[in-house]
């Protein structure tokens, strides 16, 4: 009974995929110059929220806040922003409900970074409840010399296999190779093209991106900015 429900719950997150690349992709012909309505140096207003269906988001899905990292597994700046500055956020504003967090996948670094998002796709539909440890364990496994050749399925799956005890190593490599994989790691592409990144990782907040992701008062900033509407209605 088990496996048929996260069999149900990985086709409904299929079945919203096509029409998501659809919205998306009529949304990316309405995105003007995304550097319009700068304020104050530290952040970016744009258009719209980065959209989240079919991205993995752990939170409360009523709150009001959107945190949306886009990242790459090879990026050893995504490694370090995961260490330093999202345990802040996790535990001030994730796990508090007050925002909700998505990790959109980002391929900078060609065929390894191909490889993580694939795995991290695939990971996301057979083990939904193990995924974000799946997630952290691989930016875990990134070496010191981040330009090695490391990111292979050999890692991903010995990584996938710390995180999932036991592990349907067969069914894995099978969906790492299916269709439905590669057409939500070009979602992220989609996403990745309609706000013409520059870096990795990048942080927005609901519709501000922040300029340096290290900067975790400019994050804080626009969080509180964006939760304040709320609290003055509660008030």
């Amino acid at each position: 009974m088990a496996t048929n429900k996260k069999a149900q719950k990985g086709g409904s997150r299929y079945f919203v995929i096509y029409t998501a690349v659809i919205i998306i992709v009529a949304v990316a012909l309405f995105v003007i110059n995304q550097q319009s309505g700068n304020s104050g140096g530290e952040t970016n207003i744009l258009d719209s929220a980065p959209s989240t269906t079919a991205q993995p988001v752990m939170g409360d899905t009523n709150a009001k806040v959107s945190i949306v990292e886009f990242g790459d597994y090879k990026c050893p700046s995504c490694k370090s922003w995961g260490e330093t500055v999202w345990p802040q956020l996790k535990a001030d504003y994730v796990d508090t409900g007050k925002a909700t967090f998505s990790y959109i996948n980002v391929l900078f670094h060609g065929e390894e970074s191909q490889v993580g998002a694939i795995a991290s796709e695939s990971m996301l539909k057979m083990y939904p409840e193990q995924f974000w440890d799946f997630h952290k364990k691989l930016f875990d496994a990134q070496p010191a010399n981040h330009d090695s050749h490391w990111l292979t399925e050999a890692k991903v799956l010995e990584v996938a296999k710390a995180s999932v005890p036991d592990l349907d190593e067969t069914k894995l490599k099978e969906v790492m190779a299916s269709e439905e994989a590669g057409q939500l790691v070009q979602l992220d592409s989609i996403l990745v093209n309609q706000f013409n990144l520059q870096y990795t990782p990048t942080i927005m907040i609901n519709e501000i991106e922040i300029k340096d992701p290290f900067d975790i008062k400019a994050i804080r900033a626009a969080i509180e900015q964006e939760l304040g509407g709320e609290q003055e209605q509660e008030a």
